[in-house]
């Protein structure tokens, strides 16, 4: 019942926003580290016939991961943890007693993650994974009266929460912070009183806080240099470029109907002008990042390119760049989202 609890709440959060993700495009590693509170666990020793809960004090947590951003805000990951508690007193059917001894989850989980873009330098996502977990008490948990050790595995899942922040200057890198929810499915059996009994530890979860490091290994190619001024000089009759506006929806870089219409105009026009160049340039608005913007003014533009090419323009005469937001064709502040600003120019020279 928890674990579909928690798949409905991360689906009602994913499902607004599903068409607008500020992506990670392509594969990134990352790494966390940060708190842990266990929850208490119910034990049951069948040799001693006690049974209560182990309380745990807050311990630590590694997470690292590899990843893949498919360029629409969902990301799948594939992460490896390992999460370390002690335990210092347990509630028992005999009273409360002192214990001492570690506990150690390790092991691995598949996560499908998302990206929400809320129009702030940050990146909420959340996600969801399950895996496999390993328990182990070596040497083990003791008391006066009772000793738990040995390694047993479980099914698990778990349920994320967080936000990112790309590091300015630095293109592919992010700070993270988020909260992990990780639910071990199944009890287990361990050895207990020196190996004459069994003691049976039931289901456990815990709950995490984590800061990070996320870097996405293959980034946006660098911005191109804006065209330098020239200075007027005398030309017999120069030939008068023939400009063409393709737009593009928010966060897009696919293709119209009436984008491809005009795009064939111009590939059309480019046969019978005597045309030398044509230069495609790509721009976006000024909502989302520069780094983000400036991929995204790329894509544009190689979309109209590839699609030029299609109607039949030779790939050698086309010259092909990203601007991002620069250039904006209405001026705004940042954050804003203007039709017009998102755009492929192409120039008949």
């Amino acid at each position: 019942m928890r674990f579909r609890t928690f798949l409905a709440l991360a689906t009602c959060l994913i499902l607004p926003v599903a068409a607008h993700a500020q992506p990670v495009t392509g594969p990134y590693v990352s790494l966390n580290g940060g708190a842990t509170i266990q929850n208490p666990v119910n034990f049951n020793a069948e040799s001693s016939g006690i049974s209560g809960k182990l309380q745990f004090r807050p311990g630590f947590t590694v997470l690292a991961g590899v990843g893949y951003g498919f360029g629409d805000g969902f990301r799948v990951e594939l992460d490896g943890d390992w999460l370390h508690t002690t335990a210092h007193k347990a509630d028992s059917t005999s009273g409360q007693f002192r214990v001492h001894g570690t506990e150690d989850n390790y092991g691995g989980f598949a996560n499908l993650l998302y990206d929400i873009p809320v129009g702030l330098p940050v990146f909420p996502f959340v996600g969801a994974g399950a895996g496999y977990q390993f328990v182990g008490y070596d040497p083990g948990i003791q008391s006066s009266v009772q000793r738990i050790f040995g390694d047993e595995g479980s099914f698990a899942y778990d349920v994320i929460g967080g936000v990112s922040y790309p590091v300015p200057g630095v293109p592919g890198l992010a700070l993270t912070a988020q909260y992990r929810f990780m639910q071990v499915t199944s009890s287990r059996n361990y050895l207990g009183n020196g190996g004459q009994g069994v003691v049976k530890i039931g289901q456990e979860s815990s709950h995490s806080f984590l800061l990070g490091l996320r870097y996405q290994i293959f980034n946006p190619p660098p911005p191109a240099p804006a065209p330098a001024p020239v200075a007027p000089v005398a030309a017999p009759a120069p030939a008068v470029a023939k400009t063409y506006l393709v737009f593009f929806d928010w966060d897009k870089y696919s293709l119209t109907p009436r984008s491809i219409d005009i795009i064939a105009q111009a590939a059309s026009d480019s046969k019978t002008a005597q045309t030398t160049t044509i230069d495609v340039s790509g721009y976006t608005d000024t909502s989302g990042t520069p780094t983000y913007n400036m991929g995204l003014s790329w894509r544009r533009a190689k979309a109209v390119a590839a699609q030029l090419v299609a109607d039949g323009v030779p790939a050698s005469e086309i010259e092909t760049h990203g601007f991002g937001e620069t250039h904006l064709l209405v001026p705004t502040g940042p954050g804003v989202r203007e039709p017009r600003n998102r755009r492929v120019e192409i120039v008949l020279q």
